[in-house]
């Protein structure tokens, strides 16, 4: 009966927040790494949520993530600004010749606290524009995950349209992370195509170029499925092209709700 009260209640929300504003498109900013230059609209929370699991083995030695939530909140605060809060729950093992190590990493990674400004829109040649900004704070971190400084990142995102079911979007900038020397340059660049007015498709490249040590390379792809106009899930299977992941899968959801 909880469930059935559950779905009910989810149910009249989101027809609720849809018939607020029918015309305000849901565009997030998960499961690919290539974050969107739009901002959600002004008053409405946006709730990307998911999971995932990265492995790498080398020399009978096996490296596992698992992160089981990847919380990312996004408040319109104005029509062109928003503001982001983000948390992840992750666990890490090591496995050596099949044998799990003692010392499984577990906890909570630092607080995710930024903005997100959309420049401009598309107009002509003229991409849409946006600038995001984020601090990762160490007070907010568990012991196995708390570093000793604060990071640092910034993108500037971009957006062109190809045709009405296709679509490219890539991100340039840099990040400076809590216990590494020097910055790492980032980038990403996506396809979307919308196979239907629910269902859509993205393949990705996407990397850093860290300063002091050798350069970071990945590629995924994934669909996204708009349940309502307001609530889409979404999975991804992906890895590295360079050394450093065997493989990337991910799934979660994306729901808006307006005041």
């Amino acid at each position: 009966m909880k469930i059935k009260l559950s779905l009910i209640m989810l149910f009249l929300v989101s027809f609720h927040a849809f018939s607020q504003d029918e015309k305000a498109e849901l565009i997030t900013d998960r499961p690919d790494a290539t974050e969107a230059p739009n901002t959600v609209p002004k008053g409405a929370l946006q709730i990307e949520t998911g999971a995932f699991y990265t492995s790498f083995e080398e020399n009978s030695i096996k490296e596992e993530t698992f992160v089981y939530n990847t919380t990312l909140l996004r408040y319109g605060l104005l029509e062109n600004l928003e503001l982001r809060l983000g948390w992840n729950f992750e666990e890490a093992r090591t496995t050596v010749n099949g044998n799990v190590a003692p010392n499984v990493l577990s906890g909570l990674s630092p607080l995710l606290a930024g903005v997100k400004v959309n420049i401009t829109e598309e107009k002509g040649l003229m991409p849409t524009i946006g600038l995001i900004g984020h601090l990762f704070l160490p007070f907010s971190a568990a012991n196995d995950y708390k570093p000793e400084n604060t990071a640092i990142d910034f993108r500037f995102a971009f957006d062109h349209t190809l045709s009405k079911k296709s679509s490219i979007a890539y991100n340039l900038g840099a990040q400076w992370e809590a216990d590494t020397l020097g910055a790492a340059y980032i980038y990403t660049v996506a396809y979307g195509y919308s196979i239907t007015d629910s269902y859509g498709f993205y393949l990705e490249l996407y990397g850093d170029l860290p300063e002091n040590s050798s350069a970071n390379h990945f590629w995924d792809t994934g669909v996204t499925y708009l349940i309502l106009p307001n609530l889409q899930l979404d999975a991804t299977i992906g890895t590295s092209i360079t050394k450093g992941q065997d493989l990337l899968v991910s799934a979660g959801l994306s729901y808006r709700i307006f005041k």
